[in-house]
């Protein structure tokens, strides 16, 4: 007796996504990586006297600036790996910031949360109806959620915040706080290691301090999303039906997924973490929900999830790199920047070894060329000006989705239209 075609086998091969091409770094030639560049890192902070690259201050304030961005690009994961292209993330966020205020400053900051990750299903659902249902496509769908989320939350805004204390056509009333917490003990004590200034030593008390001091509750729930989603995704039969809907729709129908089911699931949950993001910004980054406050992270975030081969560990490094760059700006911003030329341009004559290794002489000669320019500009200058700190982060996100890009993997049919039954 043959079993029913809705009882998937996880083992299908027809269900196996396909490998990606190329290799794939090990986790442990990973952590090597990211030690020798915190090494490269202390070498440069020792050089310069720019202590501020790599204290305590400086990596809890890009902890927190971070967190939006690795939301939204955890929700975009969610819909690529089924299939939709979601450039509508930065409106789901808008959702999530002023639905997140709006309930937060009336009913209290929790029930903010609940309501903002509401906002931004909103989003999800129509984006879902549009891609899914009647197959428009998804970048057109994408931006115009993002206009209309806009345009919805700048004219309610009038509406629900004038007439209360501190709130204004386009700012709420303030949110109450949802609770920081600090290790004790260990907080200080690796501040006070971290102020030493040993080499690596400190730079290590430091990344670790920023992650126990000052932490907003909602920062843990961020981060504890970043496994729970490769969990889900990579171990459960869930999370292959929905991932198989991202490789091969008409391959995952003919075993019985339900593809629009799997496609609107992710969708929505995409929605609702980039909504979780917004909320960030409006209750944790700031108290109030403020217009114009998202300010593209939706878009670093879909970067974020590029950088990482939509694979959610790559995700969250991407994600911290852009909110390390970007901490840049609050915290001795010239200075700080001024010291990364230094690393930039090593990081650039370690490529150029590698390059030449690897036998790709034109690109080493290039690289080292550029390197001993950014070296030039380093050596020559004593800071940097306010505007290249403000520029930081989007050149260097740029930068490393050009050199990253030979080794990315999309899944199969992301963005591609797809209709029920038309394998038959």
């Amino acid at each position: 007796m043959t079993a029913p075609t809705s009882a998937v086998d996880v083992n299908q091969p027809s269900l196996q996504p396909a490998a990606p091409t190329g290799r794939r770094l090990s986790w442990q030639i990973l952590l090597l990586v990211i030690a020798g560049a915190l090494a490269l890192t202390s070498i440069v902070r020792i050089i310069t006297g720019a202590d501020g690259i790599t204290n305590v201050s400086q990596m809890s304030t890009a902890l927190q600036l971070a967190v939006p961005i690795g939301l939204a690009g955890l929700g975009g994961l969610w819909a690529e790996r089924a299939g939709v292209v979601n450039i509508g993330l930065e409106g789901m966020m808008i959702l999530g910031t002023w639905f997140g205020a709006w309930a937060g400053f009336q009913w209290g900051p929790w029930t903010g949360v609940v309501v903002g990750i509401l906002g931004g299903c909103i989003g999800g659902i129509l984006h879902a109806i549009a891609t899914v249902t009647f197959r428009v496509n998804h970048i057109v769908s994408g931006v115009a959620i993002n206009i209309l989320a806009l345009g919805i939350t700048r004219y309610l805004a009038p509406l629900a915040f004038e007439g209360h204390a501190g709130g204004s056509a386009k700012q709420s009333p303030a949110v109450d706080s949802l609770g920081h917490f600090t290790v004790p003990g260990l907080s200080d004590g690796l501040r006070d290691l971290n102020n030493n200034g040993w080499f690596f030593i400190s730079d290590i008390a430091g990344l670790l301090g920023g992650l126990v001091t000052n932490v907003s509750w909602l920062t843990v729930i961020a981060i504890a999303l970043i496994p729970g989603t490769w969990w889900i995704l990579w171990r459960t039969a869930f999370g292959l039906r929905l991932r198989s809907c991202g490789e091969n729709p008409i391959a995952a129908e003919s075993l019985g997924v339900n593809v629009y089911k799997y496609k609107y699931i992710a969708v929505i949950i995409s929605g609702g973490l980039a909504g979780l993001g917004g909320v960030f910004l409006s209750i944790v980054a700031n108290p109030f929900y403020l217009e114009g406050q998202v300010s593209g992270r939706g878009y670093i975030g879909l970067a974020a999830m590029i950088f990482g081969n939509w694979m959610p560990g790559g995700l969250a490094l991407g994600a911290g790199l852009f909110g390390y760059t970007d901490s840049l700006n609050l915290r001795g911003g010239s200075q700080n920047v001024h010291a990364l030329l230094l690393l930039g341009a090593l990081l650039l004559i370690i490529g150029a070894i590698w390059l030449v290794i690897t036998k790709k002489y034109a690109s080493s000669v290039i690289t080292a060329v550029v390197g001993a320019l950014v070296y030039a500009w380093y050596a020559t200058t004593n800071e940097v000006p306010n505007q290249v700190v403000s520029a930081t982060p989007y050149v260097v996100t740029l930068v490393v989705l050009t050199l990253s890009a030979q080794r990315l993997r999309m899944p199969k049919a992301d963005g591609l239209p797809y209709r029920k039954g038309q394998g038959k």
